[in-house]
């Protein structure tokens, strides 16, 4: 073979030699660049859950300070949990659904779009629990569901807002009776019983006697409402339910009985007094003790203390 064939092989072997150990080196060099794009790749979406910013006691009132957001990996949210609204979440499972329930769902999510633009005018889903009432034990950090708290006009909720050995009593009022319209929920008043006294009959004049029966009461609702709008400075209505100690309800009972009732609204400066009945339940009414007197044959009558 002649030299300059061996020297052409040889250049090319080595050629060959060269190009493998590059190729090479180029599959190495991509390992890097794809563990770097796997490990840039986009974390899980979290969404915000509300939760207890601190352990809550059955019949708490809840607060601006009671609730918070809590970072929540979206896929894993039960369908119970209250969220922001700002990441989707997993649904309840539903059953086969009717084309009437399809119409009904696509209504629905309208109506969730609605309310997320509602929440971000308005503060978002945490204030529309303010003023709810715990019903059971809540842990700092738990997740907020709808079976552990009572929200304003659900049923039970006088009963969750009602303190512990309280009782709430209804009596009948209007405008005249309740300052105007200006008593509103959660306000403190006086309960006055005006009781008509009777006379003798030959005297046409009727005598009423009025007093307080019962001072600082706690006003939990006008009507059905238990709190008024944020705007609204009066509520009109035909009832007004009281908080009182069992002890009081009778005394209060046996005022409606004897007289007609009416509400004296407290200045927020007199809460801090004592509360309950200031008196003695209202006594039957006497008849007056009355004589008649003849003087030259007219009779007069003449009523005796």
């Amino acid at each position: 073979m002649k030299p300059a064939r061996i020297a052409v092989i040889c250049i090319a072997a080595v050629s060959a030699i060269g190009l493998a150990f590059v190729v090479r080196a180029m599959g190495s060099s991509d390992e890097p660049t794809a563990v770097a794009t796997a490990a840039a790749a986009p974390a899980r979406p979290m969404a915000k859950v509300l939760v207890a910013a601190r352990d809550l006691p059955p019949g708490q009132r809840l607060t601006d300070a009671d609730l918070a957001w809590k970072e929540w990996p979206a896929d894993e949210v039960n369908p119970a949990f209250i969220t922001d609204g700002s990441v989707p979440v997993p649904a309840a499972p539903q059953p086969d659904e009717k084309p009437e329930a399809k119409t009904e769902a696509a209504g629905n999510a309208v109506a969730r779009v609605t309310r997320t633009a509602t929440d971000m005018a308005t503060g978002g889903a945490k204030a529309d629990y303010f003023g709810s009432v715990v019903r059971e034990p809540i842990l700092a950090g738990e997740p907020i569901v709808s079976r552990k708290i009572v929200r304003a006009g659900d049923s039970g909720y006088m009963a969750a807002y009602l303190d512990p050995g309280m009782r709430a009593m209804a009596i009948g009022v209007s405008v005249e009776s309740a300052a105007g319209g200006f008593i509103l929920p959660g306000d403190r008043v006086d309960v006055i019983v005006t009781v008509e006294q009777e006379v003798a009959p030959d005297s046409g004049q009727a005598k009423f006697a009025s007093r307080i029966v019962m001072q600082n009461v706690k006003v939990l609702a006008i009507d059905q409402s238990t709190r008024a709008g944020d705007d609204q400075q009066a509520v009109v209505g035909a009832t007004a339910t009281l908080e009182l100690a069992p002890a009081d309800a009778e005394v209060l009972a046996l005022a409606k009985s004897a007289g007609t009732l009416s509400l004296v609204l407290r200045s927020y400066a007199d809460t801090s007094g004592p509360s309950g009945r200031v008196a003695s339940a209202p006594r039957p009414v006497e008849r007056a003790q009355t004589i008649r007197v003849f003087r030259g044959g007219d009779p007069q009558v003449v009523n005796v203390p």
